[in-house]
């Protein structure tokens, strides 16, 4: 089925590219949530409340890295053709998988994860922030979440059928280098 991959920085309108694709596609849309809930960060509890309201109340919703946890691999082969999962984010996931595991086991993971995607039956659109384009992080633990985020973006943009960079509310379709947009704020 058809893999959609949206790549770009923060705030960059990606989200709510990924959004307008999956309203548009007249399939039936389930959200995959990515992030970790940390209660004692309200900062990231009210970014989080944000991005709920943002979706249409009738799409379900699966938060992976909330309990119970489920591994994206598996909520992507639960689905069939005729779904459309919208997953938001990669780099969320990442992080939450380099919390569990070590730095050694993340590019095998991700290359899994791009392998269930690239045999998913049903369509997906994946958001992913864009690494790189900063200084060079100073921990080493961030170092290696910019390049596994670096080389899993790589290759899931390899195996879909559409990608795009979205940067300051407009996107570029990458595999045909033609502009769309503006994105709405």
């Amino acid at each position: 089925m058809a893999l959609t991959f949206i790549t770009g920085p923060v705030r960059s309108g990606k989200s709510r590219l990924a959004l307008q694709f999956a309203k548009a596609s007249g399939k039936r849309v389930t959200f995959v949530a990515t992030a970790a809930l940390y209660p004692d960060d309200m900062e990231w509890c009210d970014r989080i409340a944000r991005h709920r309201c943002e979706r249409p109340a009738e799409w379900p919703t699966i938060e992976t890295a909330c309990e119970p946890r489920r591994a994206l691999a598996d909520v992507l082969a639960a689905y069939e053709e005729g779904d459309l999962l919208l997953v938001d984010s990669l780099g969320t996931w990442l992080a939450d998988e380099l919390q569990r595991s070590s730095g050694d086991e993340i590019d095998e993971r991700g290359r899994a994860l791009v392998a269930a995607f690239a045999g998913a039956r049903c369509s997906t659109i994946v958001v992913s922030e864009e690494t790189g384009w900063g200084i060079v992080p100073e921990y080493a633990s961030a170092r290696t979440f910019r390049d596994a985020l670096g080389r899993l973006n790589a290759e899931i943009a390899r195996a879909a059928d559409a990608a795009y960079l979205a940067v300051s509310g407009y996107a570029l379709d990458l595999k045909r280098g033609i502009p769309i947009g503006p994105n709405p704020p």
